[in-house]
């Protein structure tokens, strides 16, 4: 049986960085698909963070007809991530509600009209006739564990919106407590922030993800930033030293490329070994950053437990993709492959493709400006 595991699709994006939209994209995973047994869609498969959840879906169904094409002979499992969480929220709402329900294991296998009306949506317009939904993660053999990967935003040391608001969560339902942890714990963390941002953005209030790049934009930079962002960068460092003080740390003002590469996985690690998930591997996605490759640092993604793997993206950011090519580990196209024998392996479906072919196809037919 061969599985093929993807993650970070954003379709629906406002900005037009959904690169599943275009169609030669389009043949480079459906053809994957195709040869797959079971196709895993391992969260933020829609971008539910920059408008309401309607217009996204109605931007996305399209691709998603073309999606349920290629995986229509197929088992498909979608596992939501935090920019599509409204997929599972509301089952997760009516868990909550009755009274003391069991803990939240590491796979809950639910169907789709019970998840959401948008998980049955998704799944009417692919038209797959096996899919359900899998929360927080899936077991995919004995030894091999998949999650998105969100929960690691609770140790995550790079300063991102959603770092810092579980920071904040922190003074209100307390710090992670010492030891074992169960998902509930990170549940509590995060679905807060998550149902706050959903009601924003479904007032056609924020665009989070749009406005946490402009962020990073400005203090990390190219070395061609205005005055007033060469100001802040400098008073960065003050800034997180007055949060970590403040008890919303661990961060760090650290916001290089480096930094951007090891800081998920080191986070995962923490989460796999808080909650003991007890698989030789486990496949994650979330940073946006594929891996293990060459050059990586094998320690960081075997660190004494299981081994990791991530799934990377499907989107162009032309933040994180200036001067990059097809071996940026932030390089969208990836995805992991588990064959019945060996570990999970990742594969590069757009090595070949440059990064002007990846813009002109974003400038084409984008509903916004290039950020």
């Amino acid at each position: 049986m061969r599985t093929l595991i993807v993650s970070d699709l954003h379709l629906g994006s406002r900005g037009g960085t959904d690169l599943l939209r275009f169609e030669p994209i389009q043949r480079r995973l459906f053809d994957a698909m195709r040869d797959a047994d079971r196709v895993v869609l391992l969260g933020d498969v829609l971008e539910l963070r920059q408008g309401p959840a309607w217009d996204a879906m109605t931007r996305a169904q399209e691709t998603l007809s073309a999606l349920g094409a290629a995986a229509a002979h197929a088992e498909v499992v979608l596992v939501p991530g935090n920019h599509d969480y409204d997929l599972i929220a509301p089952w997760l709402d009516a868990r909550s509600s009755r009274g003391s329900p069991p803990p939240l294991e590491l796979e809950h296998r639910i169907a789709v009209g019970d998840a959401s009306p948008l998980a049955a949506t998704m799944a009417e317009w692919m038209g797959v006739p096996a899919i359900t939904v899998a929360y927080p993660g899936v077991w995919l053999s004995d030894d091999v564990y998949a999650t998105h990967g969100h929960y690691l935003d609770c140790h995550a040391t790079v300063p991102t919106f959603e770092r810092m608001a579980a920071g904040v969560m922190t003074w209100v339902v307390g710090a992670l407590p010492p030891g074992r942890l169960t998902p509930d714990d990170y549940e509590r963390r995060l679905a807060p922030i998550y149902a706050w941002m959903g009601a924003v953005t479904e007032r056609g209030g924020g665009r989070f993800g749009i406005e946490s790049v402009r962020a990073w934009q400005l203090l990390a930079g190219d070395g061609h930033r205005p005055l007033r962002a060469r100001a802040l960068a400098r008073a960065f460092p003050l800034g997180v030293a007055a949060l970590n003080r403040a008890g919303l740390g661990p961060i760090s003002s650290d916001l290089s490329r480096a930094a951007l590469r090891s800081a998920g996985v080191v986070a995962m690690a923490q989460v796999v070994a808080r909650l003991g998930i007890p698989a030789d591997h486990v496949v994650f996605g979330h940073s946006h950053r594929a891996g293990p490759l060459p050059g990586d640092d094998a320690g960081e993604w075997s660190p004494g437990g299981p081994r990791l793997a991530n799934s990377g993206c499907w989107v162009y950011e032309p933040t994180f993709m200036a001067r990059a090519s097809a071996g940026s580990p932030f390089w969208p196209g990836a995805c992991v492959v588990l064959d019945d024998e060996g570990p999970p392996r990742l594969e590069r479906l757009l090595e070949g493709v440059t990064p002007e072919e990846l813009a002109s196809m974003r400038g084409h037919g984008s509903e916004a400006p290039a950020r």
